[in-house]
């Protein structure tokens, strides 16, 4: 065998270590570093053999490269460094809806209040003299108008106004 390629072999395989060892390290990304610059180095050695085996373990690195990167990123947040940085959900139920404020506002559902301020489309709407800031689904509500609460998303306080718009008024009005 030609020691070329059994050097750049050596070095795309030590490339291929490196940078899964910065998996398990976490040296700031100077495995990963040096890792790119040995398979580099080797696919580059591989064209001194002849250029059919030069591009052959050029195509093999392209192949390679991507599939180890996917087994990477699916391995990295079960390493040490990975759930040191990683976002858990150790508690299991800690989501918005599972929070303490949350669980009052879903009392809310199918509600009918007051609004207290204009709704553009957030603003203050008075449930049976309880102040909550609710959000319509779209459209601007005026001071003084019926609203039913829909639905309680992410913490917040989906209102629709009772009343239909009158589209005729509509028809009359005279715009600036």
């Amino acid at each position: 065998m030609d020691p070329y390629l059994t050097l750049g072999i050596a070095l795309i395989a030590l490339g291929f270590v490196l940078m899964a060892a910065e998996l398990f390290l976490g040296t700031g990304f100077v495995a990963f570093s040096v890792g790119l610059a040995c398979v580099a180095l080797g696919t580059a050695l591989s064209f001194f053999v002849d250029l059919f085996t030069g591009l052959c373990t050029m195509l093999a690195v392209f192949v390679l490269l991507p599939l180890a990167t996917v087994a990477g990123l699916w391995l990295w947040p079960r390493t040490p460094a990975g759930r040191q940085l990683m976002l858990t959900d150790s508690a299991g139920d800690a989501t918005v809806e599972a929070l303490p404020g949350n669980k009052d506002l879903e009392s809310f559902r199918g509600r009918v209040g007051r609004s207290l301020s204009y709704l553009r489309p957030a603003g203050a709407v008075d449930f049976d003299g309880r102040r909550v800031d609710c959000m319509t689904e779209g459209g601007m509500v005026p001071p003084d108008t019926p609203v039913r609460c829909v639905d309680v998303r992410e913490g917040k306080v989906i209102v629709r106004p009772l009343q239909s718009p009158n589209i005729s008024d509509l028809e009359t009005a005279q715009f600036p």
